[in-house]
Formats: C-alpha cells, sequence, structure tokens
C-alpha cells in the first residue's frame, strides 16, 4: 500500500532506531570501561600492596604477610582472590601454588582452577633478583555489574525509544490532519455537491492540491449545469408540441370515430402522445429536482394535506380507470419545502403505485404529522411489491423491474432527488400482512 504515513514513519523511526542502538552500544562502553578500569586499578593497588611486604631474609626473600592480612586479602563475598610470588626463575616464595604462569608486568585476562581470572603482576627488586608478585581475582563481581549495567540501559533505552516512537507518530498524525479533514470534508458530501473545498487554513503544501481539485470540481459543475439545462430546455420546448399534437390527435379521432381501423390507430398515437408526455413531465421534473440546483431560500411552509387535496381528482380518474379503490387520509401536515417539487413527489409516489397496482387493488395516501413534529407522507398499495434486495436499485434513473408496465423508470429517481434537496429520507417497506408496498417519506421538522 503507497502509504503517505507509512513512508514518513519508516524514513522516520529506522533511521533514529539506528542511531539509537549506536547511541546505546556507546553509552554501554562509556559505562563499562571506567568501571573495568576501577576494578583493574584495584587489583592492581593489591598487588603493589603486596610488593611492598617483600623482604631480603637471610635463605633470600621472602614475603612478610601476617595471616590477618592474607585474610583481608581474600576476603570478598562473590570473588575467590588468589597470589602468588616468585622470583625471576619461576621458584614460588608465597602465595598459591597453583597460580598461573606469571606474564611481565601488568593487567591481563588469565584461567585459575578451571574459572576465568583477572591477573596484575608487579615486579620489584630484592637483593640482586627481580621478584614477580601477581595478585588475581575472579570476574564474578565483574559479569553482575556487566548484567546490571546492561539491564539498565535496556530498561532506558526501551523507554526512550518508545518515547521516540510515540513522539514521531503523533507528529506525523498531526501533520497529516489536515488531509484527514479534507477527506471527511469530502466523504460527507453527495454526489450533487460540488461546491469547492474551502481553502482557509490550508498549509501551503496542500494548496496546489485544493487549488486543482477546485478547478476540477468548477469544471464538473460547468458541464453538469450545462446538462441540467439543455435537459429542462428540451423537456421544456416538447411540452407544447406535444400538447398539440395530443389536441390534433383527439380531433382526428372524433372526426373518424366511425372507423374503427382508424380509431385504433389514432387511438395508439394517443397513448403514445401521454407517455411521451409522461416522460417530458418527468425529464423536467428531474432537471429541477437536481439537488445541486436546489435553492434552500425557495423555502415556504407547505401543507403536504392541501397539497394532496388539491390533486385528489387526477388521482381519482386514474384510478378509476383500473377499478382501483383510491382512499386518501389528510391530517394538516406543515413541512418547510418547495410547493411545485412536492407536487412533483406526490404525483410520482401516487403514480407509480396506481400504474403497479392490479386492477381491483387498493392504494391508500396519507397525510400526518409524527410526535416529534415531523410531516410524514406514505403512500400504499396492494401491488407486487419490491424485493428487499433490490430496494436500493429502484432510485436509479431509468431502472425498471417490470417491463411488462409502461413506464421510463425516473419516477423514485425524482422522489429519491426532490427527497434529498428537502432532507427528508425515503423508506421502503412491506404493506400490510406483508404484501404491496408502503413508500415513507419523513420530512425535518418545521422549526
Amino acid at each position: 500500500m503507497n502509504s503517505i504515513r507509512l513512508r514518513l514513519l519508516k524514513w522516520l523511526i529506522g533511521p533514529i532506531l539506528v542511531v539509537n542502538l549506536a547511541g546505546a552500544a556507546l553509552t554501554y562502553l562509556l559505562a563499562w570501561t571506567p568501571a573495568q578500569l576501577a576494578l583493574d586499578q584495584g587489583l592492581l593497588d593489591a598487588a603493589v600492596a603486596l610488593a611492598a611486604r617483600v623482604r631480603q631474609g637471610p635463605q633470600g626473600a621472602l614475603l612478610d604477610l601476617p595471616a590477618q592480612a592474607e585474610q583481608i586479602l581474600r576476603a570478598d563475598r562473590l570473588d575467590a582472590t588468589y597470589f602468588a610470588v616468585r622470583r625471576a626463575d619461576g621458584a614460588l616464595i608465597a602465595g598459591d601454588a597453583d597460580f598461573p604462569d606469571l606474564k611481565p608486568a601488568g593487567v591481563q585476562d588469565a584461567v585459575a582452577r578451571g574459572e576465568p581470572v583477572r591477573v596484575a603482576t608487579v615486579a620489584v627488586q630484592a637483593g640482586a633478583g627481580t621478584i614477580h608478585v601477581a595478585v588475581a581475582k575472579t570476574l564474578r563481581k565483574r559479569g553482575q555489574i556487566r548484567a546490571a549495567t546492561i539491564r539498565a540501559l535496556v530498561l532506558v533505552e526501551g523507554l526512550f525509544t518508545l518515547a521516540l516512537v510515540g513522539l514521531i507518530w503523533f507528529s506525523v498524525t498531526s501533520g497529516l490532519l489536515p488531509l484527514s479533514r479534507m477527506r471527511a470534508n469530502l466523504n460527507a458530501r453527495d454526489g450533487a455537491d460540488l461546491e469547492p473545498i474551502a481553502d482557509e487554513g490550508v498549509p501551503y503544501e496542500l494548496t496546489p492540491v485544493v487549488s486543482a481539485f477546485n478547478d476540477l470540481l468548477g469544471k464538473v459543475q460547468t458541464g453538469a449545469r450545462a446538462q441540467h439545462d439543455f435537459l429542462a430546455n428540451v423537456a421544456h420546448q416538447l411540452r407544447t408540441p406535444l400538447a398539440g399534437m395530443k389536441l390534433q390527435l383527439e380531433w382526428l379521432g372524433q372526426r373518424h370515430a366511425g372507423d374503427a381501423d382508424s380509431g385504433r390507430s389514432v387511438g395508439l398515437m394517443l397513448q403514445s402522445n401521454e407517455r411521451m408526455i409522461r416522460q417530458t413531465n418527468q425529464l423536467l421534473a428531474l432537471a429541477r429536482a437536481e439537488p445541486s440546483r436546489f435553492e434552500k431560500a425557495r423555502l415556504e411552509s407547505v401543507d403536504l394535506a392541501q397539497l394532496v387535496a388539491e390533486a385528489v381528482q387526477h388521482f381519482v380518474e386514474q384510478a378509476g380507470k383500473k377499478d382501483i379503490d383510491i382512499g386518501f387520509d389528510l391530517q394538516p401536515a406543515e413541512v418547510a419545502g418547495d410547493s411545485f417539487l412536492l407536487r412533483d413527489l406526490v404525483d410520482n409516489l401516487v403514480d407509480n403505485a396506481v400504474r403497479y397496482t392490479p386492477a381491483g387493488g387498493t392504494v391508500t395516501v396519507r397525510c400526518l404529522r409524527a410526535p416529534d413534529g415531523a410531516g410524514v407522507l406514505e403512500v400504499e398499495d396492494s401491488g407486487p411489491g419490491i424485493p428487499v434486495h433490490q430496494r436500493g436499485q429502484v432510485f436509479q434513473r431509468f431502472m425498471r423491474l417490470n417491463d411488462a408496465i409502461p413506464g421510463s423508470g425516473l419516477g423514485l429517481a425524482i422522489v429519491r432527488d426532490i427527497a434529498l434537496a428537502h432532507g427528508a429520507p425515503v423508506e421502503l417497506a412491506d404493506g400490510a400482512g406483508g404484501a404491496g408496498l408502503v413508500v415513507t417519506v419523513r420530512f425535518p421538522t418545521v422549526s
């Protein structure tokens, strides 16, 4: 995945971890080396102190070391201490007989009694010869000091690394917040919102992106406006000649009322003309209902019940042709809306119900005010209904589930756009007894 966040974290955390490890190694050396030197110096001081007890006796060189002093020299709770005093030819004067072979003066590593030791050796003059004095200690204490140093470093470096990683993560996240806000702003928009992105508070690095995106939105908005205007103009221009054609066909039908063939042909032409008129009106309604063209300033107080009552006669005549029992339960329900668009919404909902309800069925239109003050419009029919898995598709333009019934597939798309412009959700549900369909439009509460 190509992610700016991951790329920043990789190039920040990786080098910092390497530097941190190098710093930890250097800190270890700076902490352990002085401790090693101090322990070596203590061992060397013990060898020098022991060398100061070498005397020249009648039989040659000897070590004047009282028993208590030897106990003090060997007294150590952790480490075992060994010493040896030898002539230049290797003959033992005093100390441990199994002491490792003496090496030139200095401090070095050796093995005594199967255990690693650290040996400090000094040379002194006793009479005419050279005497070598060596003191050795095991490395147990050194091992404990080293382990304690490593534990402390691991703890400190671990906490320091976690703090750095957290700080880097927080910094990268904070730096990318403008991108997150821009993404949230775009995700919150619907498909019809083509307003430019506000550039207030946008970081300098994102300004070219926002500018380019706004230019693109402007081009899309211009193209969409041209398309909508073309659609509205075409629909508007077609209404007049189609209405005139309908009048001429009706007149022609009356003139040839006695001719069965001519009457049948004229009747078919009238049906086609009516379908063209309906589709033209729907295209015009669709152009008016575009949410991007909707103006909030046109909102006014509209009574849904009165709006339905004004169109009752048309619905009754349409239902009567199919012997459909259409009923109205109209209670006052005021909403904030555009009366022309709301009339288109009501017309399309009721027309769809009557169109898809079989002969002898029922259609009920309800207007009511919900307990929370919201205006509700319900249209219920006893038609075939819509399967649950297809209810999200029927709001798409030109989507038709039944080709046997004439229509353009624009009715519910118009309903969706008008409802969306008014901030009203549209819900589809099964009718009474699980048969038919109930379409519910719930308008926001009028403040």
